[in-house]
């Protein structure tokens, strides 16, 4: 009864919004309209100009669209009274819109713009007409054709470069503008700043761009343009023309805010590394810029301010760097509550931090944490609780700590290096388990790029169990009928050697992130050469621990195909593989795969999918069965600005994870070619964003629209055209974009 209540409301809901949007014209004035629809198209000779980016100039448009469809704010906005001295009418007002009133004069603004950037783009003769549909009473729809006519090129180009120095100093420099390519307002603008940034390289330190003109010569009969560049000599209110003064650096100096001018103690040697600005040399706003970008990642620098003070009748500058500083230390503490699977618990954190810890910003963090769950519905156990605690060490040092790199190498980049320790212990019902970890790694990101790289030089990590209760051990480790190969090599010692390579690249709009990581080659050479034994199963072990061998590869790429502002059509694709190989037969747990979940294919709860067409039956430790060595993801999201700072989405979710190898407790796991399309899950739902900037909090509800895993139900097969809301749905919360 309540699910029929629900889907009652929700019709309703949907016919008073409808409704709304319709009667939306009961607030129009008389002899007013209100502006239903935009639309920009072209004459039918120049088709392939871009009318979406050219919708930007026009001024007004019509009532937003959730989801490019439906005027919802416009009918929740329409759905309030007149009475605004009610607050459910002031509500409706402030969470809704107001319908656009069609306003001429706005009209004939737009219409000139679309002209002014029609020609910027090279169509000089370019006319724009305006054509108003009168639909329905009080609404209209306007249509701006554009003409743009024939594009003008470029004839010829002259340089006037009004300052000898810089006229030699541009001999060399390669010129962006070509004769024969089509004229454009912004490609000039472009050589302006490119010319600009040249000049303020080379000493300009009082160069700006508006000391470059342009003067066109329009051939009106063979749509031609005669192009001259000017690059006008020095002058102020107070100067007349002269040449521009090359300036150099004379001194460079540093000072803070403290009373004793101290700068916390940074070592004068961490204070000429991150700075780009050396006496002697000609200014550069790009050395001004690295320096702000180095200084500005040092934890123990808050603020950064750059002058420069111009020496009386000389060319020569003397900066002064001003730093403002951090507190050197702090210590903070951060409680949080756990929900594992409806298994409720607490955590809490304490963490100390020192930003300069030898004296040249190097950050030390030592962090403990303790947490408890309570474990419910657990049979044949003493205990039913899961107590953890583990304490981190982390120091990581601004800059490359790395023998035989040069001095140049290390500040062409702004790097890190790190090396970390973390013991963590965690006490189970079913078993105890110790983690020790240990690692070296760098992270580097050169200058004025989008690239990023991280290298795990070293990274240790030894798993000890040093007790495993005996209802576990014999249900689940030597029950040779179940999960027994899988299972048992995830609760014996481990140790795992690797060494890992990432590269990522983000532009804003297309994103792509790889990491390749191997362990145990290094081990099993040396086992091989010194021949070493083997134990009772074939391993050789280190410390008489077995140790992992394997090869591992992920690769995301996402790309935005609709940058805007209101919206956005978003592609995501995921592929990870791995392989054990020589010293293992399987996967360590914390390298495999799992699928489903909030970043995954939505229609499913974490790990609840796959591998391939294997269902589970047991679901006590689906954690581990329900894992693999290869995973795809595929997904399309289109995204949309609702109201305020809410955000709604479409999505449409495939993959699945598979195992390489055939294991007999995983039946239809293994991934074959011929069977790729078969197991592919696919979901499809809607989602509710909730944008902090900072933060993104995140609401999804993901439907099973094609379910591999299923017996002999083809409702459960194509559960999208059977669906069932108690089997098919999946809710997700999550912080942040899932791609």
């Amino acid at each position: 009864m309540s699910r029929r209540l629900f889907r009652i409301s929700a019709v309703a809901c949907m016919l008073a919004l409808l409704w709304g949007s319709c009667s939306s014209t009961r607030d129009i004035p008389e002899g007013s309209s209100m502006l239903r629809k935009v639309t920009v198209v072209t004459d039918g000779e120049y088709k392939d100009l871009n009318t979406s980016q050219l919708k930007n100039y026009v001024r007004q448009k019509g009532n937003s669209r959730w989801f490019s469809t439906i005027k919802i704010p416009l009918g929740i906005y329409s759905l309030a009274g007149r009475d605004t001295s009610r607050w459910i009418n002031r509500a409706l007002h402030s969470i809704g819109e107001a319908p656009v009133i069609y306003d001429t004069l706005q009209a004939h603004a737009s219409c000139e713009n679309l002209r002014q950037a029609l020609q910027n783009q090279g169509y000089l003769d370019a006319q724009v007409e305006l054509f108003l549909d009168q639909k329905k009473e009080k609404k209209v729809d306007a249509i701006y054709v554009l003409h743009p006519g024939k594009p003008y090129f470029i004839r010829r180009i002259r340089y006037d470069i009004q300052d000898s120095i810089i006229s030699k100093l541009l001999k060399g420099d390669k010129k962006q503008l070509h004769e024969g390519m089509q004229f454009n307002v912004n490609a000039l603008n472009g050589e302006r700043s490119r010319l600009t940034t040249f000049l303020q390289n080379n000493g300009y330190y009082r160069f700006h761009k508006e000391f470059i003109t342009f003067l066109a010569d329009s051939i009106s009969h063979d749509k031609q343009v005669d192009l001259t560049l000017v690059l006008h000599p020095y002058r102020t209110s107070q100067i007349t023309d002269t040449l521009h003064t090359r300036y150099s650096i004379r001194s460079v100096g540093y000072a803070s805010g403290a009373p004793d001018d101290s700068l916390i103690h940074l070592r004068h040697a961490v204070l000429r590394e991150n700075t780009f600005l050396d006496a002697g040399q000609f200014y550069s706003a790009d050395n001004l810029q690295n320096t702000y970008n180095h200084f500005g990642r040092l934890g123990a620098v808050r603020y950064t301010n750059i002058s420069f003070q111009a020496s009386p009748d000389s060319a020569l500058l003397d900066a002064m760097i001003h730093l403002q500083t951090n507190k050197p230390s702090t210590i903070s503490f951060q409680p949080e509550g756990t929900n594992t699977a409806g298994d409720l618990g607490a955590a809490a954190s304490l963490t100390y931090e020192n930003r300069n810890l030898f004296r040249g910003s190097e950050s030390l963090s030592l962090r403990l944490r303790g947490a408890y769950e309570a474990i419910r519905g657990l049979e044949g156990y003493s205990n039913q609780d899961f107590l953890e605690y583990s304490m981190e060490a982390r120091l990581s040092f601004p800059r490359f700590i790395m023998p035989f790199l040069s001095h140049e190498s290390r500040r062409r980049s702004i790097a890190t290096s790190e090396v970390s320790l973390l013991y963590d212990l965690q006490n189970r019902p079913e078993f105890h388990r110790r983690v020790l970890s240990a690692g070296w790694r760098y992270r580097w990101k050169p200058q004025k790029r989008h690239d990023q790289y991280q290298l795990d030089l070293i990274d240790l990590n030894y798993v000890f169990m040093p007790w495993i209760s005996e209802t576990f051990d014999r249900e689940y480790l030597q029950n040779t009928s179940s999960y027994n190969a899988i299972v048992r090599y995830n609760y014996e010692d481990l140790f795992i050697m690797k060494l890992g390579f990432g590269y990522s690249y983000n532009d804003g709009r297309i994103a792509l992130k790889t990491n390749v990581e191997t362990a145990g080659n290094l081990l099993n050479a040396g086992s091989n050469i010194f021949h070493a034994e083997q134990d009772g199963e074939g391993h050789y072990r280190v410390f008489n621990i077995a140790y992992a061998q394997y090869i591992k590869s992920d690769i995301d790429f996402t790309i935005n195909l609709l940058p805007s502002y209101r919206d956005q059509l978003v592609f995501h694709c995921g592929l990870g593989l791995a392989y054990p190989y020589g010293n293992s037969e399987v996967l360590p747990f914390e390298k495999r795969y799992f699928s489903g979940g909030a970043n995954s294919v939505r229609g499913w709860s974490v790990r609840s999918l796959g591998p391939g067409r294997y269902k589970d039956h047991d679901g006590v430790i689906n954690f581990i069965t329900q894992t693999g060595d290869m995973k795809l993801d595929l997904n399309l999201e289109y995204r949309t600005h609702l109201f305020w700072k809410f955000g709604g989405a479409l999505f449409l979710d495939a993959g699945n994870i598979w195992t390489l190898r055939n294991y007999k407790e995983q039946p239809g796991g293994q991934f074959k070619f011929s069977s790729l399309l078969s197991d592919m899950a696919v979901s499809y739902g809607l989602g509710l964003r909730l944008n902090f900037d900072y933060f993104i909090l995140r609401f999804d509800l993901g439907m099973k629209a094609v379910n591999p895993a299923y017996e002999l139900d083809d409702e459960e097969h194509y559960a999208i055209i059977h669906p069932r809301l108690s089997r098919d749905l999946a809710f997700h919360f999550a912080v942040g974009l899932p791609f």
